[in-house]
């Protein structure tokens, strides 16, 4: 069963490629949290101004900087004059626009430019949507990324740093820019320490079965740290299908060059598993179709 959240808010739960979106409703004016992807930035709009039904969007916050979470930025800016908001860590690589640092080119992806307004710092406290929320440093999937959460109403808002089945890649681990593992499992130590009730994710249900969440969590970075070969076949398979998802549908045959031309699925490929390039997009395409994240249509491929 779902939770009943505060009637402040409302969660506009998105499928890939957007992240959900968080309203936070004080009166007539809201804040939003997260924004989606570029290529839903429309949508996005449509759908916080229906949920808005008149009153003003005051502000925007993004848990990290990720495409899937930054992607409609630049288009609700533009639609409902809000304030942006991001966290302090990722001051520079937004006002310089650092599509490396960004994960933009290394994974293939996309997302409009935009200005941020202010900063938010990790022990900083804000409200929204009538209740007081206090914002966490969570590393791991981003090494920037915060979370929020409201110790009355014992609510996490989580961004990608939980979700009911799991987490959001360890990119800094594969990139060597940082001991990803080692900060995902000292995240969730700080999240099992706390009393949460209900998580918003950054992707899929509001659900209320934390402790399963963690302990499934766990399991993963276990299995991860004990293998990260593991870690890294499934950070391709991942970026490959998401790549596809807003492809949408190629010749099969063109497959192998699209997914080459993927740097970060070259590079991880390079730095952990060293298949040949030929093996490497069979068995990602394979495997792909076995769990439906591509079905093969009279020559194309197409995503699931």
């Amino acid at each position: 069963m779902t939770p009943t959240l505060p009637a402040s808010l409302r969660v506009l739960e998105r499928g890939w490629l957007s992240a959900n979106n968080i309203l936070c409703f004080d009166g007539e004016q809201a804040t939003l949290i997260d924004s989606g992807y570029v290529s839903h930035a429309g949508q996005t709009v449509e759908l916080v101004r229906h949920a808005l039904d008149g009153r003003q969007l005051k502000r925007l916050i993004n848990t990290h900087s990720h495409s899937d979470h930054i992607g409609g930025n630049a288009a609700l800016q533009v639609a409902f004059g809000c304030e942006i908001i991001v966290p302090a860590g990722l001051h520079a690589v937004i006002a310089d626009w650092d599509e490396n640092a960004l994960l933009l080119s290394p994974l293939g992806q996309q997302s409009a430019r935009f200005q941020h307004d202010s900063l938010l710092g990790a022990g900083s406290e804000l409200e929204m949507g009538g209740l007081n929320w206090q914002s966490l440093a969570v590393p791991g999937h981003d090494m920037e990324a915060l979370a929020y959460y409201n110790p009355e109403n014992r609510l996490l808002i989580s961004g990608d740093a939980l979700w009911e089945n799991g987490f959001g890649v360890i990119f800094p681990e594969l990139l060597g820019e940082a001991d990803g593992l080692a900060h995902t499992r000292a995240t969730l130590e700080m999240l099992g320490r706390l009393a949460i009730d209900t998580v918003i994710p950054g992707h899929g249900r509001v659900f209320g079965e934390v402790d399963l969440a963690l302990e499934r969590a766990f399991r993963r970075v276990d299995s991860f740290q004990q293998n990260i070969e593991k870690l890294a076949w499934h950070a391709i398979k991942v970026i490959v299908s998401f790549a596809m998802l807003e492809k949408q549908r190629l010749p099969q045959d063109d497959f192998s060059t699209f997914m080459l031309g993927l740097p970060f699925a070259v590079d991880v490929n390079s730095r952990y598993l060293n298949l040949d390039e030929n093996k490497l997009v069979e068995r990602v395409e394979r495997e792909l179709l076995l769990v439906n994240a591509l079905r093969r249509e009279d020559g194309w491929l197409v995503a699931g």
